[in-house]
């Protein structure tokens, strides 16, 4: 992980900078109030929709390099920022999609583990729309797309999310990732 964020522009900037990631080095109320269809306006979205926080990823431990332990760290910060990115929700089957995806980018036994078995605790109905459409999805966009750490999302808050993706090659995310009228509607308004 750390040699292709070395081997990027991008990425060896974060590793120089190792900017981190919570509440106390995000602007959430500018985040909140950026427009429709910019990153930073989805990601504030996301952690609303979600129940979530900048602050619920731990701190890395046990990792004597401290290059490496950024890395990891910087790898659990962006989380939920790489979930907005794949336009995926924290239920089962949009965290499986997600770590098929972070197993194909980075390569860490826990997410792939989690791509193999998470699947199993699907209910059939879930299970088939998995199979047909999340799991193919998860890898085109986890093979083909531009490395994910790479990206100073920092940096990119205002940046169009559609624009981000096609810089970095994701595909849209699947319209079955839509649970509501609203997620269809923003889907299909961005699919273009």
């Amino acid at each position: 992980m750390r040699r292709k964020m070395l081997a990027d522009l991008e990425g060896s900037k974060i590793l120089k900078e190792r900017p981190l990631i919570n509440s106390s080095t995000l602007d959430c109320d500018k985040l909140r109030s950026l427009p429709v269809g910019s990153f930073g306006a989805a990601y504030m979205n996301f952690l609303t929709a979600n129940g979530v926080s900048p602050d619920t990823r731990k701190r890395v431990h046990f990792v004597d390099d401290e290059e490496l332990a950024y890395v990891m760290q910087r790898y659990r910060e962006v989380h939920d920022l790489i979930h907005t990115l794949l336009g995926m929700k924290t239920n089962l089957l949009g965290e499986v999609a997600v770590k098929w995806v972070e197993a194909l980018q980075f390569g860490l036994p826990m997410c792939i583990t989690a791509g193999i078995f998470g699947p199993v605790r699907l209910k059939p109905k879930h299970r088939q729309l998995y199979l047909s459409t999340y799991l193919p999805w998860a890898l085109q966009a986890g093979h083909n797309s531009r490395f994910l750490l790479n990206i100073y999302f920092e940096n990119r808050w205002e940046q169009p999310i559609q624009e981000l993706r096609r810089e970095f090659l994701l595909p849209d995310p699947p319209l079955a990732a839509a649970t509501n009228s609203y997620d269809r509607r923003l889907l299909e308004t961005n699919a273009g």
